[in-house]
C-alpha cells in the first residue's frame, strides 16, 4: 500500500545545510542538474550519467534525504523531479556564480581555521 510522506518546512539554515550536502558531490551536482532540466526516471538518469543503478540509488536516496527530489509513483515505475522548481533557479544562479578563490590552493585543502 502506497503513503504520501508526510512533509514539514525546514528552516532557512537547514535548506541551506541540506543543499550544501547535495551539492558536496559532483554525480549529485549532475543529477540536480539532469533533473533541473525535466523529471526523469531512474534508468533514464543512469544512462545519462553513465553510472550503476546502484550508485544512482544511494545518491538519490540522499537527495531526498535533503528534500530537494520528490517521487511520484508511475505505475511499476517512479518518476524523480525537483520537490521544487526554484531549485532549478538556484542551480543556474550559483553555476553563474563568480567565486573568488587562490589558483594554489584546490577546494577541500583545509586551513588552520579547517575551512576549504
Amino acid at each position: 500500500m502506497y503513503r504520501p510522506a508526510v512533509l514539514t518546512l525546514a528552516t532557512d539554515i537547514e535548506v541551506l545545510a541540506r543543499f550544501g550536502r547535495a551539492l558536496a558531490d559532483p554525480i549529485r551536482c549532475r543529477l540536480l542538474l539532469a533533473l533541473r532540466d525535466a523529471p526523469a526516471y531512474p534508468s533514464e538518469l543512469a544512462d545519462t550519467l553513465g553510472i550503476s543503478r546502484t550508485r544512482l540509488s544511494n545518491h538519490l536516496a540522499c537527495l531526498r534525504d535533503c528534500g530537494l527530489v520528490v517521487t511520484t509513483p508511475d505505475g511499476r515505475r517512479t518518476r524523480y523531479e525537483l520537490a521544487d522548481e526554484r531549485l532549478g533557479h538556484a542551480l543556474d544562479d550559483l553555476r553563474t556564480a563568480v567565486v573568488a578563490v587562490e589558483s594554489d590552493r584546490a577546494c577541500g585543502e583545509a586551513d588552520e581555521k579547517g575551512c576549504c
